[in-house]
């Protein structure tokens, strides 16, 4: 075991490799308690931030404890980047949190508004006036996990129509639709049959 210890497999190869997933780890724990403190996830996000700074401390006292070692430098910062690339990842495919579309058409939306409601997502339309005329403007508040399926369903409707696509913090009352993944299927089954 010494002698592995030792090695120069051990020290170029195998503690910059520890370090990289340390890295790796950290950050995206890094970026999870970041989206975790931005939705007031108050017990969560002080959780993952100890386990993030934990490991963090780990790695960076293999990297002081050897500064001579250049591969320990360079995993470290291939782990930061791969941890950001991997904690973007995650962000996208926990999509947690909700989201407000707003939508803009001088077009008849009457279409699109029955759709959506009768889909069971709540729709508020407002009359306005844009930089050519009138026009109809939409709002909905969904769960960023049905995002690409709502715009699929404008692009459908409405594919010329403004539309534009904003975090929320929070939200009381509304209607929300329960989309399971057979009506989600039945979704994009209708969309594909209209093109």
């Amino acid at each position: 075991m010494q002698e592995l210890l030792n090695s120069s497999v051990f020290t170029w190869v195998i503690v910059p490799a520890l370090i990289c997933i340390a890295r790796i780890t950290d950050v995206s724990l890094g970026t999870l308690r970041i989206i975790f403190i931005s939705r007031g996830m108050k017990l969560l996000a002080p959780l993952v931030g100890f386990f993030e700074i934990l490991i963090w401390l780990i790695a960076i006292s293999q990297v002081m404890n050897n500064l001579d070692n250049i591969a320990h430098f360079f995993s470290y910062a291939v782990g930061f980047s791969l941890g950001n690339y991997l904690g973007i990842h995650l962000e996208e495919k926990l999509a947690m949190g909700k989201n407000v579309i707003t939508i803009v058409t001088p077009d008849d939306a009457s279409l699109l508004i029955n759709f959506l409601r009768e889909k069971g997502f709540s729709v508020t339309v407002v009359d306005g006036e844009g930089a050519k005329g009138a026009v109809h403007v939409l709002f909905t508040v969904i769960r960023r996990s049905e995002l690409h399926l709502v715009v699929s369903i404008i692009k459908r409707f409405h594919p010329k129509a403004f539309y534009t696509v904003e975090d929320i913090r929070f939200v009381a009352g509304g209607v929300f639709p329960a989309v399971s993944n057979t009506s989600r299927f039945k979704f994009l089954s209708f969309l594909n049959a209209k093109k």
